[in-house]
């Protein structure tokens, strides 16, 4: 993964939310980018959860999940 101009990341941030957008917004676009970039190196690192710790959490929370 590339790394990516903070100024600019965000200038391209601006250029896609809507006119009405609120510092909110900004805020949460911004995490939710940092989460996935986030998640994204993870993933290349070859973090990942096992399958049983994945449907464990997933009980927890009612979800019945098949296989």
């Amino acid at each position: 993964m590339t790394t990516v101009n903070i100024k600019q990341a965000l200038h391209e941030l601006a250029d896609v939310l809507p006119d009405n957008a609120t510092w909110k917004d900004v805020a949460y676009e911004a995490y939710v980018r940092q989460e996935m970039e986030a998640g994204l190196a993870e993933a290349q690192r070859g973090e990942f959860a096992e399958e049983s710790a994945v449907k464990n959490t997933f009980a927890r929370w009612g979800v019945q999940v098949e296989g």
